[in-house]
């Protein structure tokens, strides 16, 4: 397998991979109900078509200047991460699972 490091559309490719696969990451770890409370889409909906985005690319290759598929799932992933993300965030107080603990500023004491 050759990789060529000094071309930019790798390293565009790659970068776009690697943006999708974080955002599937983070609608994985985050509640299933905080996605209700926010007003967004379903967990489930937003986990198919984020893993459905990186696994097109993974399986057909990522090409940022004219692969519709890469282009669709970046839209889709940047629409997840500018929009759904910072909702849930918001609501779980930053923390995937968590909700607002009882701790004070300075620790559980």
């Amino acid at each position: 397998m050759y990789i060529d490091l000094l071309n930019p559309f790798w390293w565009l490719a790659t970068a776009i991979i690697c943006y999708k696969a974080f955002a599937l990451a983070d609608a994985v770890i985050r509640r299933d109900d905080a996605y209700r409370a926010a007003d967004k889409k379903t967990k489930t909906f937003w986990v198919v078509v984020l893993a459905l985005a990186l696994g097109a690319d993974l399986l057909f290759g990522a090409n940022p200047v004219t692969g519709l598929l890469t282009l669709v799932g970046l839209v889709a992933a940047i629409v997840y991460m500018v929009d759904v993300r910072p909702a849930i965030k918001l609501l779980t107080d930053g923390r995937g699972r968590g909700g607002r603990s009882n701790q004070g500023p300075y620790g559980p004491w």
